[in-house]
């Protein structure tokens, strides 16, 4: 059973995660060779505080 994880800043409504897990599914049917029912895609909103790129908090990034 694969899991997808996508970690990925606050913000996205819940028809952009309802289309996101539609396609994530469809390409590891298509690619990975494995089925719908046993593809789990779970989604971690990640608040800008919490994330960080080349040192600097992207809630204090431009």
């Amino acid at each position: 059973m694969p899991i997808v994880r996508v970690e990925m800043w606050t913000g996205r409504t819940t028809a952009q995660k309802k289309e996101l897990a539609r396609v994530i599914t469809d390409a590891m049917v298509n690619i990975a060779h494995t089925t719908p029912e046993a593809t789990i895609v779970v989604f971690e909103d990640i608040s800008q505080e919490n994330w960080a790129q080349s040192g600097v908090l992207a809630s204090e990034s431009d």
